[in-house]
């Protein structure tokens, strides 16, 4: 079956992610984290795009991220592509693509999933046992989240600052979610959310979403449709 292109909704929160071609690392240290920011928070402002929270894995990165309009995502990942994969070319001595084709991106409705979705981004070292807490690994917004220091790169989202009236009551909110946890069942939800790219949220979310942007958003139901029988037919 034919894949649909890419959903981008405005102003709806999405869980972005761009992986490695042939799960190859696409960050060697700290320079190239720290170069690969620098770039994503120039082509945020650029581009209108407000950054919710991110993780910089070895081989991966995940965003989550509310475009401002329907072009504003694809021109900053296009926009960061187009400097950081030059760079990191040159300083490996190596040529050709970096990125596992395009960047996947879904859709999320912010009542119900904003929050597990900045969870789920920030606990990903945990789960592939490159840190021992969230608040332990270097690259990722759970810091700022925290309190433990402030992101430049993060405009916090409505569903962070409802979380309490002041920012310490913000940071230990989160903190509180974090410590808790989403359970097994959450995660490989989640997961498979993220990798399919179908939107996460509500029926009439979705109803909504689809007819906002004039375009089925859920995948179509398998087998052939049933045959009407004409009531002259019947027995």
């Amino acid at each position: 079956m034919a894949r649909l292109p890419r959903l981008t909704a405005p102003h709806q929160p999405h869980h972005v992610c761009q992986g490695g071609n042939g799960q190859q690392a696409i960050f060697g240290d700290d320079a190239d984290y720290s170069a690969f920011l620098g770039w994503l928070r120039e082509a945020a402002r650029q581009f209108k795009v407000a950054i919710h929270a991110y993780v910089l894995l070895p081989d991966q990165l995940q965003l989550l991220a509310t475009p401002a309009d329907d072009t504003g995502l694809s021109r900053m990942m296009q926009w960061v592509g187009r400097h950081y994969v030059p760079y990191f070319n040159a300083r490996y001595a190596r040529t050709g693509t970096l990125w596992q084709g395009r960047y996947k991106a879904t859709v999320m409705e912010p009542g119900e999933y904003l929050l597990p979705g900045s969870q789920f981004i920030e606990s990903a070292p945990v789960r592939l046992g490159l840190a021992a807490a969230p608040g332990d690994y270097r690259w990722s917004s759970c810091a700022h989240h925290v309190g433990a220091r402030s992101d430049p790169l993060i405009s916090d989202h409505p569903r962070y600052w409802a979380l309490g009236n002041t920012p310490f009551d913000r940071e230990l909110a989160y903190k509180a979610l974090l410590e808790q946890g989403l359970s097994a069942a959450a995660v490989a939800s989640l997961d498979e959310a993220f990798r399919k790219g179908w939107p996460l949220g509500s029926e009439q979310f979705k109803a909504e979403l689809a007819r906002l942007l004039k375009r089925r958003v859920v995948p179509a139901k398998r087998g052939r449709p049933r045959r009407t029988v004409a009531s002259d037919q019947l027995p």
